[in-house]
């Protein structure tokens, strides 16, 4: 394989130019003795004097005048390709972008995210998946440009970026017979619960936090995601411990009021995550700013 870098290709298309291996050395601001080691090295790498010094100067051989367009060729498209910046207007862009998400940030953050996509971004398409445990390999291959929410298992291995902390809160509907504008541990103890599968990571913490006060709650009902949660404590008696954002949502309703848990559970971090191979690619800086200006705080 012949071994061409761009300054050896340079010399060449200079040396055609100026005729004068001094100005040439001038012009790429290179000594005269390198521009000489490089002309021996194309030299040998042709098997052809390439330039032989004339009355006129330093004049190319048949040889070299044949080479000359496919090396100046050569040399712009290696020019544009350390120059290069991919363009991305995101104005006018249709690019598809995938996102993976929890199930409680497919409720709570992508509604925002899609408004502004609405107005800033119309052209732009969406894809929002669920996380699996295939989502790493989805983020490494760029079959999905960006994963967000309460992520821990990503923590190692990626880019990330912190959206904003989130505590929870107990929800209950407002004409609760027991339950006023406070909840104490007593009523917390004594009422029915909601609970969300454990697939969910923050089930977990809350979980964690209350066994390690020896405090038991009394499920009543256990379900697989949020999408049921709101009509279920509208309708009921019983309480729903859910992420302070969702409980936000949940109390525009007139029918369901938020209320601060009688007992200490630690807040988690929802993030972004995004893979080292898209992390200077225009297209995925220009999402993950997004979302850290519409989602974040």
């Amino acid at each position: 394989m012949i071994d061409l870098d761009m300054k050896l290709l340079a010399v060449v298309e200079d040396l055609a130019k100026t005729g004068n291996v001094s100005q040439t050395a001038e012009n790429l601001q290179f000594s005269q003795p390198a521009v000489s080691i490089a002309l021996r090295k194309l030299r040998k790498l042709f098997g052809d004097p390439l330039f032989v010094r004339t009355s006129a100067g330093m004049q190319p051989t048949p040889m070299c005048n044949e080479l000359l367009p496919t090396l100046h060729e050569a040399l712009e498209l290696l020019r544009q390709a350390t120059n290069y910046q991919s363009a991305f207007d995101p104005k006018t862009s249709d690019h598809h972008f995938r996102i993976c998400a929890t199930s409680i940030s497919q409720i709570v953050l992508v509604p925002s995210l899609i408004r502004y996509l609405a107005a800033e971004a119309p052209s732009i398409r969406l894809e929002v998946s669920d996380i699996t445990a295939d989502t790493p390999a989805l983020l490494e291959s760029g079959k999905a440009d960006l994963a967000f929410g309460f992520l821990p298992q990503l923590d190692a291995g990626f880019y990330q970026q912190k959206l904003f902390s989130q505590s929870f809160v107990c929800m209950a509907r407002k004409g609760h017979p027991r339950i006023k504008d406070k909840l104490t541990l007593k009523q917390f103890l004594a009422e029915s619960h909601v609970r969300i599968a454990a697939s969910w990571i923050g089930q977990r913490v809350i979980d964690k936090a209350l066994a390690e006060r020896n405090i038991e709650r009394k499920i009543a009902l256990s379900v697989p995601n949020f999408l049921c949660v709101a009509p279920i404590v509208a309708t009921t008696d019983f309480l729903v411990t859910v992420p302070e954002r969702y409980g936000e949502l949940l109390t525009a309703s007139d029918s369901i009021k938020a209320m601060r848990l009688p007992v200490d559970v630690p807040a988690y971090s929802v993030k972004q995550y995004w893979h080292e191979r898209y992390h200077k690619d225009p297209r995925n800086k220009w999402l993950r700013s997004v979302i850290a200006g519409v989602l974040g705080c």
